[in-house]
């Protein structure tokens, strides 16, 4: 039996499902991140996921989130652009060709929007990386990402 696909913009009302994905695509390797304080898991993803100018794709599958990619639409004087602050696949599912799919759906939506580019950022040594690189981004040479521990 062939699975049904969906492609569409998340509502409010998937976002702790978005959160529980979320969780499981970062939680093994390479990433190994512990998101098992349920309550800061929520707050990062409403953090990023309900900004004024909010965008966030989901990729349905049988009815299941599948694919998530939590941003916003950003103004810069270069243009606007969807900055996406996590993309994620459910672990089953990566390495089939969904993530390059669920891009090129979000690529057409934001044509349609008249937006002027993807931006998004990863570590270089992480398969992400490699995945971005495929689907034909490219590095900002002199663009560093900081940061100054508190604790």
């Amino acid at each position: 039996m062939e699975s049904k696909f969906d492609f569409i913009v998340l509502d409010d009302s998937l976002l702790p499902r978005a959160a529980a994905l979320f969780r499981e695509a970062f939680a093994g390797e390479p990433w190994n991140d512990d998101w098992s304080d349920e309550a800061q898991l929520l707050e990062y993803i409403k953090d990023i996921s309900m900004s004024r100018n909010a965008l966030n794709y989901g990729l349905m599958i049988d009815g299941e989130l599948a694919a998530a990619a939590l941003g916003s639409v950003r103004h810069w004087w270069e243009g606007t652009n969807y900055n996406i602050e996590e993309f994620f696949i459910a672990p089953k599912l990566q390495g089939q060709g969904l993530g390059t799919r669920f891009m090129e759906l979000i690529e057409e939506d934001i044509k349609k929007r008249g937006l002027a580019g993807i931006f998004l950022q990863t570590d270089s040594d992480k398969p992400a990386y490699r995945f971005y690189k495929k689907n034909s981004f490219g590095d900002l040479g002199t663009h560093v990402s900081l940061y100054k521990s508190m604790k």
